[in-house]
């Protein structure tokens, strides 16, 4: 039986992914922070779902991780590594505090590089692995692609990952480990509904005060009008296992918005963004 390792795995695409994975005859060990997540996780998948307690930016604590996947395995390749735990934080780049600016670089791209080298040994650059090497799917978004005002410190990550991801895969050719970016648009997930969290009233002495009540509500909405989760945890499994894949794989819930976004200029896209949230000057 083939194993994957997938991170976040409690909620929302690494749910997905590991339903999906289980589903087509894979083992899954997921991290997830909390023990109870992993109880019920394993509750709910069986016998074929291994929980793994860790957060991505706990070092010493993905180390125990490998070393729990390392001997389960016993001499066998990892099949693969799905880096999907992450954060989105969010507020206007000007006025955000630098420390939550920082614990959102940590946890969606130092963590992904932490992870990716705790277990890279397993999918294949430990020569002395039994099997065929294994695949690394890095969990981007469309937000790696394009920036969105008020979301700058979660883009920043993700066109950090977009950019450690293609480096990482060219010197991965050594071992024969693929890395593979699935980029998602928006995603029914609780990542955005946690939007309903985020406090906006500390900027409300500033000159964004009202274009952040339009991009709340706007987050919301995309929260609950997004991809079902389950579209990216099949397109993670295909990238796992077909072998005319793609470096890159992008999965959008509006082919108008994914054509506006690849083909509109920069300065015209600029201005619609500017003009729907408020933030152009005025004349």
């Amino acid at each position: 039986m083939r194993s994957v390792v997938v991170t976040g795995s409690s909620t929302g695409i690494g749910h997905a992914a590991a339903k999906e994975l289980i589903a087509r005859g894979f083992r899954v060990f997921g991290s997830v922070r909390k023990i109870a997540d992993g109880t019920r996780l394993a509750a709910e998948f069986g016998a074929n779902f291994v929980p793994l307690l860790f957060d991505v930016t706990d070092e010493a604590a993905i180390a125990r991780a490998a070393a729990d996947v390392r001997t389960a395995l016993n001499g066998e390749i990892l099949a693969g590594l799905v880096n999907n735990a992450g954060i989105a934080v969010a507020g206007p780049l000007l006025h955000l505090p630098i420390a939550e600016f920082r614990t959102q670089i940590e946890v969606n791209l130092t963590g992904q590089l932490a992870v990716t080298q705790a277990f890279a040994s397993q999918l294949g650059a430990d020569r002395a692995l039994k099997g065929d090497p294994g695949r690394i799917v890095m969990i981007s978004s469309v937000g790696g692609k394009n920036g969105s005002p008020f979301l700058g410190p979660y883009n920043a990550s993700k066109f950090g990952l977009e950019g450690l991801s293609e480096s990482l895969r060219r010197e991965l050719l050594l071992y024969g480990i693929d890395v593979i970016i699935i980029g998602p648009g928006a995603i029914a997930t609780p990542i955005w509904e946690k939007a309903d969290e985020v406090d906006v009233s500390r900027y409300a002495n500033t000159d964004y005060a009202k274009a952040l009540d339009a991009v709340k509500t706007y987050m919301l909405e995309i929260g609950r009008k997004g991809l079902k989760p389950e579209a990216v945890g099949k397109l993670i499994a295909d990238a796992l296992m077909l072998s005319g894949r793609k470096v890159r794989y992008a999965i959008v819930p509006s082919w108008i918005e994914n054509v506006m976004m690849r083909v509109l200029p920069k300065r015209r896209l600029d201005k619609i963004i500017g003009k729907r949230l408020g933030l152009l000057p005025k004349s």
